[in-house]
C-alpha cells in the first residue's frame, strides 16, 4: 500500500508540467520509508521532515494525512505501531478521505468488512481471506505491501507462523533490517511460548547475524 500511496499522492491533481512540490514530496517520502525499513533513523527522520514541508506548500491536509499513512504502513510492517496508532493521522483524521480512514482502520488491526471496498485489491483479499490468510498475502507481489499485510494481521491477531514467515522472508531478502528484527523476534516469543527452546535459539541466532551488521534501530 505505500507504493500505491505514493503514487496517488504524485498523481493528485497533476498534469504536465508536475508540480516541484509532488515530484520532491514523493521522493522523499519513497526514501524516507526506505531508510526506516533499514534502520537508518537519521535519514529516515530528515526526509519525512522534507515530505511534509514540500506537501505543507499545498494547504491541504487531505494530502498531508495520506503522507502519514505512508509512515504508519511502513511502521506497521516493522511491528512498532505503539498507542496512539498513527498518531500522525489521527492528529488530520477530520480531513482525510474515506478510503484512508480505511486503510488506517486496517493498519491498526481493525478493519470494517463493510469498508472492505475503500481498501486497494490486494488487502482487501487479505481482509476478506477468513482463517487462513496466508495465501492472500504471498499473493501480493509488491514487497512492502506484503510486510504491510502481514503486519496488519499481526495487529488483527490473524497472523500465523506461514504468513509471520513470509515477513520474515520478505524482509530478509530486501534487506530491511528493522522489520526482519521485529518479525525474528515475534517469531522467537511464539517459539518460546510453545516451548521450543531449539526453534527459538535458532531465531534469536538470526538475529544476532542481522544486529551484528549495523545499529540495533
Amino acid at each position: 500500500m505505500g507504493v500505491a500511496l505514493a503514487a496517488a499522492l504524485a498523481a493528485c491533481g497533476s498534469r504536465p508540467p508536475v508540480p516541484d512540490w509532488q515530484i520532491n514530496a514523493q521522493g522523499a517520502a519513497l526514501r524516507a520509508t526506505e531508510a526506516y525499513l533499514s534502520g537508518q533513523t537519521r535519514v529516515e527522520r530528515l526526509e519525512w521532515a522534507r515530505a511534509r514541508a514540500e506537501v505543507a506548500r499545498t494547504g491541504r491536509p487531505d494530502l498531508l494525512a495520506r503522507l502519514e499513512l505512508m509512515r504508519c504502513a511502513a511502521q506497521g510492517a516493522s511491528l512498532a505501531l505503539q498507542p496512539p496508532v498513527c498518531e500522525g493521522f489521527e492528529a488530520l483524521r477530520a480531513d482525510a478521505a474515506a478510503p484512508e480512514r480505511a486503510y488506517a482502520a486496517y493498519l491498526a488491526g481493525r478493519a470494517d468488512p463493510s469498508e472492505a471496498a475503500l481498501l486497494p485489491e490486494a488487502h482487501r483479499a487479505v481482509l476478506a481471506a477468513g482463517a487462513d490468510p496466508g495465501a492472500a498475502v504471498a499473493a501480493i507481489a509488491d514487497p512492502l505491501a506484503r510486510m504491510v499485510a502481514a503486519g496488519a494481521l499481526l495487529q488483527a491477531g490473524r497472523a500465523g507462523p506461514a504468513v509471520m514467515a513470509q515477513a520474515v522472508d520478505t524482509a530478509s531478502a530486501q534487506g530491511w533490517r528493522r522489520p526482519l528484527l521485529a518479525w525474528l523476534l515475534a517469531q522467537a516469543q511464539r517459539a518460546e511460548q510453545a516451548g521450543d527452546a531449539d526453534e527459538a535459539a535458532r531465531l534469536r541466532r538470526r538475529m544476532a547475524v542481522v544486529e551484528g551488521g549495523g545499529p540495533r534501530p
